[in-house]
């Protein structure tokens, strides 16, 4: 057999490969997803009725804020981790917002402290807040590992953590809204220790979601 011949009958079984979207189209079409599951969910809730007042507050507004970015950033560095060609530094992006996140509830710790005395020490308990970050934001994270299932043996870790991040994060956003926590304090155990579950579960059950290949276009 001559070699074009060769050639021409192995390229002739060939398929086109789709190309892959861009990672900032992934986290842009997630983000857009996300936001949509949660605004919806909101609505049903209803909003609080204290929300103009408590948005008057500025450490308030930068928690609410800060937790938003974490959501996007997180969002975008676990679609770029995805990439065998891009940067580990992306893990870092959401450390940004994360730490102002934390130092906003700091802030507001040391506020409510001043205005409620020891009674901002007594946070009360919120399995509410836990139910709902928790039941939406897995789902959430289960999509987005979804749209980045090729990643399964480039970086897996830091995608699965990520992912959950961006879910958690958003979706503590969206609590806030709607359920009334008059401290700092509860916010940081009740909204961070739900955002923590959240990034740990993605990482703990996100393995098969990452090794399932992508469909191969017929």
């Amino acid at each position: 057999m001559r070699t074009e011949e060769l050639i021409g009958r192995l390229a002739g079984d060939l398929r086109p490969v789709r190309r892959m979207a861009s990672p900032g189209w992934q986290a842009a079409a997630w983000l857009g997803f996300a936001v949509a599951s949660i605004g919806v969910a909101v609505a049903l809730h209803g909003i609080r009725h204290d929300l103009p007042s408590r948005m008057a507050l500025p450490y308030e507004v930068g928690q609410w804020l800060a937790s938003l970015a974490v959501g996007v950033t997180a969002a975008l560095s676990a679609a770029m981790l995805a990439r065998p060609d891009r940067s580990w530094r992306w893990a870092l992006v959401p450390m940004v917002p994360l730490l102002f996140w934390l130092g906003t509830l700091g802030w507001g710790c040391l506020a409510d402290f001043a205005r409620l005395g020891e009674g901002a020490l007594q946070p009360r308990t919120s399995w509410r807040c836990l139910g709902f970050v928790v039941s939406l934001g897995l789902p959430l994270t289960a999509v987005l590992l979804v749209l980045l299932r090729h990643a399964g043996p480039v970086r897996p870790v830091p995608v699965l953590l990520l992912a959950g991040l961006a879910s958690a994060a958003l979706c503590s956003a969206g609590l806030s809204l709607f359920h009334e926590l008059d401290a700092a304090l509860e916010v940081l155990i009740w909204h961070g220790g739900s955002v923590v579950i959240v990034a740990l579960l993605g990482r703990m059950v996100g393995w098969p979601l990452l090794r399932r290949p992508p469909a191969v276009p017929g």
